[in-house]
């Protein structure tokens, strides 16, 4: 099946095969999808493959359910993650010991929850936006 996600960032074809006897003990259907996307900034095209397995069957997740799905955990990934690595360097620590990690890890998400109650949408401008003033309160807008 060809499915184009609405930002046309990407074009997947998806399939799924029914599956029985292999290492994931629940697994009922592997899936194949193979996205060919465009860099925005350099315009370069490329190919990629990602493999997974899932316990729906095929009538609970066809490939449109499955390719929605997918969408679903790169918008958690883009959310989330992406947001951590790029405007808290979380990729970039060199904290690796006892419980300092977990600490450190703790204080981006009380950011960028503070910053999703006062109704700010992009963490690094509402960051520079409270960071020049410290004695700013947070209103929700």
């Amino acid at each position: 099946m060809l499915v184009e996600d609405e930002h046309a960032h990407y074009i997947a074809l998806i399939k799924a095969a029914t599956v029985a006897g292999i290492a994931f003990p629940h697994a009922v259907q592997a899936v194949q999808i193979v996205r060919r996307r465009r860099i925005a900034t350099t315009g370069k095209v490329t190919l990629e493959r990602i493999y997974g397995v899932t316990g729906l069957i095929a009538e609970q997740a066809d490939a449109t359910e499955i390719a929605r799905r997918v969408r679903g955990h790169w918008g958690i990934e883009n959310k989330i993650h992406h947001v951590r690595d790029t405007t808290y360097a979380e990729d970039a620590s060199r904290v690796r010991a006892g419980t300092v990690p977990r600490a450190m890890a703790f204080l981006p998400n009380l950011a960028s929850g503070a910053l999703r109650l006062a109704n700010q949408t992009n963490s690094a401008a509402g960051l520079r936006h409270h960071t020049r003033d410290a004695n700013r309160p947070f209103e929700r807008q």
